[in-house]
């Protein structure tokens, strides 16, 4: 069996307070990026051994989310091992959620393979106990998200018609060292009342808190936003806690070898 784990973005972040569990309770809109996306092949098999290919991810095999997926689903169902193949096209480091992604669709996937007839609900609580942003690939529809990531509230939001452009810098981002240096503040404008306001004006309203501190210690992260609206972006962003950095624009753009990242069309 074969799928393709996507990336998201996040559009707006507040970082409200930290928990007793060590997260923090956030709002944010997570938005999927259907047209970059990693490759994910199961097999059954007699151990379970991870084949990876593409860019390079490093770290044990064991923590790999993949992986942690099927340790989690075979405590409760009797599976087999599998031969696991994944391509990997989404950069870590990010704030794409690449990983988080490929960690979910493995839990679809084994859900399907074996007929486990596991409900998105009950889905979506096995990936929330892999990572705070992991449950919103279930659905993999648009959400408001609260909690630590994965309390999530239906939105109408759609940028039909518009074109996504997603540039990594060649540095990664610490999510914990990003989360650590970062002030803690509630915005006047609440992300869900931002969210409804025209996207000509989300710039003036819509902020992700990660981006004074990380701008600060990664100036070239800053560079790439600010290129985003120089060639003209509607709005531009940080993704997650980066370094990705997104730009949204109404038409088709000439941009950059240095620029160009990837594209989704809608």
């Amino acid at each position: 069996m074969v799928s393709f784990p996507n990336a998201k973005i996040n559009i707006g972040l507040n970082i409200i307070q930290r928990r007793s569990d060590g997260y923090h309770n956030i709002e944010t809109v997570f938005y999927p990026v259907e047209a970059l996306y990693d490759v994910l092949e199961m097999v059954e098999a007699k151990s379970t051994n991870l084949t990876t290919y593409g860019l390079e991810m490093g770290g044990n095999t064991e923590n790999n989310l993949i992986i942690k997926a099927l340790r989690l689903l075979q405590k409760t169902h009797k599976l087999p091992e599998l031969d696991i193949y994944l391509k990997k096209n989404i950069p870590m480091g990010a704030g794409l959620g690449g990983g988080s992604a490929d960690g979910s669709f493995a839990l679809k996937m084994i859900n399907e393979l074996f007929c486990l007839h596991l409900t998105y609900k009950e889905l979506e609580q096995y990936a929330s106990q892999l990572g705070a942003d992991c449950a919103f690939f279930i659905n993999n529809k648009p959400v408001f998200a609260e909690g630590k990531g994965d309390v999530f509230s239906n939105i109408t939001l759609s940028l039909q018609g518009k074109y996504i452009y997603i540039v990594k810098p060649d540095v990664s981002v610490s999510t914990a060292d990003a989360y650590k240096d970062t002030i803690l503040k509630k915005w006047d404008l609440p992300l869900q009342e931002a969210i409804k306001k025209p996207l000509e004006e989300w710039k003036y309203f819509i902020f992700n808190d990660f981006e004074d501190t990380v701008f600060n210690q990664y100036p070239q992260i800053s560079q790439v936003k600010q290129k985003m609206y120089d060639f003209g972006a509607v709005y531009a962003s940080m993704s997650g806690s980066g370094s990705a950095v997104y730009g949204i624009f109404n038409q088709l753009q000439a941009m950059p070898d240095e620029v160009l990242g990837f594209v989704q069309f809608h």
